[in-house]
């Protein structure tokens, strides 16, 4: 009795919990490995006849006699499919958990990455305008037209660019995404919320099979003082079933429902955890589009500006042109980034949810 309820509880602690953290292919392969020799381990104890030795004295005057046998029974046989079963049903969770688990963990990291690359772009792009127009100014000074505190001005935005160029590409090394999958993020919640009902419902199949056994015994008992000739066999069927199996069955089969529902909810669940994400984009996407709104503003306000000028015809009106130009390409730099991330944002979120 002791030795069954053992095996219940082996069969049952073999696939409680199931870890999530970055998808890796060797992970997942170790994982499944291991679940699935635990699970042939049970296999093989539940299905394989338990042997049978020691004395026992029928009755209170009778010699005492020497009992050697097996028995099996069919529950155990059936529960042993069962648990394969459901370490397989362990190895698709495991996979499907952690795949959206590192969609999840890399989001904001990856879409970080391609906005910042963006930005090297912008940055590029704004250092040759400025290269252009030192060049010109530089002319200029040669030919006693500007000064050298208007190339200078120039020469401080370029570092101003310079630095901002090494800060990003700091940044976009300091960032790590592995290769992520390219179904949407809500396709992988859903693939992992099935797996964990159908691993559920795995288990829920082991527990009913507690509910009935049809065991057979067989052997042979040796009288033992005084010692009788000739061993004698024995058999025995017995059949036993739990009374309350049908109440066991509707409270397994809602715990499978409950156990779905804390999922949805749980806090670091996948689920959770990608709801919580959305929340992120949504507020950044407000953010930025924020930022952009103002950046717009001060690129009109100074786009004015350099409409009021026109062609400069003397040294402040061309001093102030390329103060306004320099300032105008720093803007692009910002208002570029900002337009760059709402539309990844906004792009992410249609695909993903």
């Amino acid at each position: 009795m002791f030795l069954n309820s053992w095996k219940i509880l082996m069969v049952s602690a073999l696939f409680i919990a199931v870890p999530a953290w970055a998808a890796d292919l060797n992970d997942q392969l170790a994982y499944c490995s291991y679940v699935m020799e635990q699970a042939q381990a049970q296999r093989d104890l539940l299905r394989t006849p338990i042997a049978l030795a020691g004395i026992t004295q029928p009755e209170t005057g009778l010699p005492m006699q020497l009992v050697a046998g097996a028995s099996v029974g069919l529950s155990d046989i059936r529960k042993s499919s069962l648990a394969m079963e459901a370490a397989r049903k362990n190895c698709e969770l495991y996979k499907a958990t952690t795949g959206a688990q590192q969609d999840v963990q890399y989001a904001l990291s990856s879409l970080e990455k391609e906005a910042l690359s963006n930005r090297l772009a912008l940055i590029d792009q704004a250092s040759k305008s400025l290269d252009a127009l030192m060049e010109k100014t530089s002319k200029m000074v040669e030919a006693q037209n500007a000064t050298r505190l208007m190339l200078f001005t120039l020469q401080t935005m370029k570092i101003k660019l310079n630095a901002d160029q090494a800060d990003t590409e700091s940044k976009i090394t300091a960032l790590y995404v592995p290769a992520l999958s390219d179904k949407p993020l809500k396709e992988l919640v859903v693939e992992k919320l099935s797996s964990e009902a159908n691993l559920q419902k795995a288990l829920d199949k082991v527990s009913r099979q507690n509910n009935w056994d049809v065991a057979l015994s067989v052997g042979v008992h040796q009288q033992v003082n005084p010692v009788a000739y000739g061993a004698q066999p024995y058999g025995a069927v017995s059949v036993n079933y739990n009374l309350a199996s049908r109440a066991i069955n509707k409270h397994l089969d809602r715990s499978v429902e409950a156990y779905g529902e804390w999922k949805k909810v749980q806090e670091g669940d996948v689920a959770r955890s990608a709801e919580v994400l959305r929340q992120q984009l949504v507020e950044s996407v407000s953010v930025q589009e924020s930022k952009l709104k103002s950046l717009q503003e001060e690129s009109g306000q100074i786009e004015k500006n350099l409409q009021i000028i026109g062609n400069p015809d003397t040294s402040a009106a061309f001093d102030f042109h390329n103060q306004l130009t320099a300032a105008q390409l720093l803007l692009q730099v910002e208002t570029g980034d900002a337009s760059f991330r709402i539309t990844r944002l906004r792009e992410y979120l249609a695909k993903n949810y």
